[in-house]
């Protein structure tokens, strides 16, 4: 048994020889999960308040606070906009979430939602330069159903203290008016990342596969499997950037989307599902086995696997296919039985295989970039700009197979990403500040090489400790037992 490395880059070789890759790759989760609720615990959470201005003398305590805020006060009363300067407004962003749809596992409760929250707010943080706190409410109404108008209102009250809003993990159908509704009248940029920020990074990695695969977006047979927010989004973004919808079957837990689903027509909550059965599969596909014969895409965005997307389905595809199983914390089909099914590039959500579709590098670029232009919304063609951001990057420093997107430890392509961003925005007339390419990266770079400088500082100092190496080791004892147990 090898030692766990403290920056966890060996974690496929810390199971014993005779595991075989399914083993393996139940083992990464179930170590990953075990450890990060011990490390949780060891921490207390993973974010933190940390003043940004000094404390020469105490009697700064008087600029900061009374009496000498007060003027700050009223100058914020004449004109609201000013808080962006005098305030950490400009760059604070709440993360609001009622919990509904947590991951892979469901509603959580409220509180349940604040791990991945804070994960968002971390994120930001370190990747984006960005600061961010978690919201977790109750949206339950008197009759203890979630009410979409609970979230509606709490965000439009608070919007005054924030420069941006990101949605996360509220259920469907409500996602859709929640999003739609706070778009159009919130005053500062309101977005769903599952939605919006899983499209984009999709959009992103579909971009590079389609050109190693030599394929076209335009004429490319599209099989999307979940029918919720992200993949909803997702078809939408392809076909606002030149997919053909007629080339394309959605799939819900009913079988495929089109114009005789009744069943959603008569339920005005699914508009955005009745959109797209007006929109796409006019053949009327109903089965998997029929929709990914000779399809060159599968996009997964549903229910955990890792048998949830079948090797039989896989094979029925086109050649050189693409199959992104993107589901969290278990990719619906495990990346090396999809390439043993004749898969030609896979993607996944994870971290741990190769190309992680993951809305962690567009997130904190598109919120950034957002942000410096004081952009009043984040617009479909603002998503599409990170899109092709991204995927210009990638391809800027090489693509393959095994690597169609950019990674998280790839700094620079948050800044160029924030700067696209901040350019679509200004290009669209949705920014109050009119900003440069240059000028948005410059200031996009400064903020994140001085968060990631203060994360390190803090942590080269002992204030931020090292993880203990028997915590890492008590996980992987642990999950060996667990694995070895269901042989």
């Amino acid at each position: 048994m090898a030692k766990v490395n403290i920056k966890l880059e060996n974690l496929s070789e810390m199971f014993p020889n005779s595991w075989t890759d399914e083993q393996k790759a139940k083992g990464n989760t179930l170590f990953l999960k075990y450890l990060s609720e011990k490390a949780h615990k060891f921490y207390g959470g993973k974010v933190q308040t940390v003043p940004k201005a000094p404390v020469p003398g105490f009697n700064w305590f008087n600029v900061w606070y009374t009496p000498g805020v007060s003027k700050v006060s009223t100058t914020i009363r004449d004109n609201n906009y000013t808080s962006f300067e005098l305030t950490n407004r400009g760059n604070l962003v709440a993360v609001v979430s009622d919990s509904t749809r947590v991951l892979g596992d469901g509603d959580c409760t409220p509180p349940g939602g604040l791990g991945v929250m804070e994960g968002k707010a971390f994120l930001m943080k370190y990747l984006g330069g960005v600061d961010a706190v978690a919201l977790c409410i109750d949206s339950k109404g008197k009759d203890g159903k979630n009410d979409p108008e609970k979230i509606i209102d709490f965000v439009k009250m608070c919007q005054h203290s924030f420069g941006a809003v990101n949605l996360e993990d509220i259920s469907q159908p409500n996602c859709y008016r929640v999003l739609d509704v706070l778009r159009e009248e919130c005053i500062i940029p309101v977005w769903h990342d599952d939605a919006q920020g899983t499209a984009c990074v999709t959009l992103a990695g579909l971009l590079n596969a389609l050109k190693l695969a030599n394929k076209k977006m335009s004429n490319a047979k599209m099989v999307l499997f979940g029918a919720g927010a992200a993949n909803t989004t997702i078809a939408r973004l392809i076909i606002a950037d030149g997919g053909d919808p007629h080339n394309m079957v959605i799939f819900d837990s009913h079988g495929g989307l089109h114009k005789n689903r009744e069943d959603i027509k008569a339920d005005h909550r699914f508009y955005r599902k009745w959109e797209l059965c007006e929109q796409t599969n006019p053949q009327c596909i109903n089965t998997m086995e029929e929709a990914m014969r000779n399809a060159d895409v599968l996009i997964s965005v549903s229910t955990p696997g890792p048998d949830t997307i079948k090797q039989e389905w896989v094979k029925l595809m086109a050649p050189k296919s693409v199959v992104f199983a993107c589901a969290n914390p278990v990719p619906e089909i495990y990346p090396y039985a999809a390439k043993e099914a004749g898969a030609y590039i896979v993607a996944t959500g994870r971290g741990d295989f190769p190309n992680q579709v993951n809305n962690s590098i567009g997130f904190p670029g598109i919120l950034k970039g957002a942000l410096i232009a004081r952009a009043s919304k984040i617009t479909d063609s603002m998503a599409i700009a990170a899109a092709h951001s991204l995927a210009g990057f990638a391809e800027k420093r090489g693509i393959s197979p095994e690597n169609i997107v950019p990674t998280m430890d790839e700094a620079d392509v948050f800044p160029v990403e924030a700067a696209d961003v901040a350019v679509q925005a200004v290009k669209e007339g949705v920014a109050r500040r009119q900003v440069s390419w240059e000028e948005a990266y410059r200031i996009a770079k400064k903020d994140i090489e001085s968060s990631r400088s203060m994360t390190k500082a803090l942590y080269d100092n002992g204030y931020i400790a090292n993880p203990p190496a028997e915590m890492l080791e008590d996980a992987l004892l642990w999950t060996i037992q667990q694995v070895e147990a269901k042989k």
